[in-house]
């Protein structure tokens, strides 16, 4: 997916979750942040982020905030983190289309509802069919990624609904699109949400498939690239 008119700015600060506050250009403005999650290790006063500007000139904020330097322990230059949660489901989806999920797909339906709850995506591919939930991390530390970064009952719903769709014939997985580069794996963040974690052990024990991979981050495009290993 690409990102147009970028420019560079400072963040400030962050009054609520839909906005923030930063320094462009010597002017103080008030941008639409595109993550409503806490990203507290990402947005610190001072750093670097990157905003793309908005073609309507009707919006109350002319920008979004969607990318973001991170310092980062013996590494010369700052991890580049693209923190659109809007992103992964768009790259997942762009990612599958070109033929690299399942052989053979000839349907992928984004927001599909079964049972309880509503799917990022459904699949079919001959005779077999499937659900996946995609899920963006922006959490590292020493180069290993986590989910979440914010406990999420909505997630762990998710998980559920996932196993009783394989238990009921479909395939399942759940994919974790990692918003960066150069990272050595992932794990659930038990940490944060302890139930997340365990609803992902019981999927995967019960055949809901986990997928994790790394995306190249630029300042105009974000592409998933390559898995990177699961550690539950």
């Amino acid at each position: 997916m690409h990102y147009q008119n970028i420019y560079k700015a400072t963040f400030l600060a962050r009054p609520n979750r839909f906005i923030a506050k930063v320094l462009l250009e010597g002017e103080e403005l008030t941008v639409h942040v595109k993550n409503t999650g806490r990203c507290k290790e990402l947005l610190v006063p001072g750093c670097t982020v990157y905003l793309e500007k908005s073609n309507n000139p009707e919006r109350k904020t002319a920008y979004d905030l969607v990318t973001v330097e991170k310092a980062v322990e013996d590494r010369p230059t700052p991890r580049l983190i693209n923190m659109d949660s809007q992103a992964p489901n768009r790259l997942f989806g762009e990612w599958a289309r070109a033929g690299h999920f399942k052989p053979g797909l000839t349907l992928l339906r984004p927001e599909t509802t079964w049972g309880n709850s509503r799917f990022d995506f459904y699949w079919e591919a001959g005779e077999r069919k499937g659900f996946v939930e995609v899920k963006g991390c922006t959490l590292e530390e020493r180069g290993w990624t986590y989910f979440p970064d914010a406990p999420t009952q909505r997630g762990v719903k998710h998980l559920e609904e996932l196993l009783k769709a394989r238990q009921a014939g479909y395939e399942a997985a759940v994919c974790v699109v990692i918003q960066m580069a150069d990272v050595e794996g992932f794990s659930p963040n038990d940490r944060t949400h302890p139930a997340f974690g365990d609803a992902l052990r019981k999927a995967t024990a019960g055949g809901v498939e986990v997928l994790a991979y790394a995306c190249d981050v630029t300042l105009g495009e974000v592409v998933m690239t390559h898995p990177v290993p699961v550690k539950l």
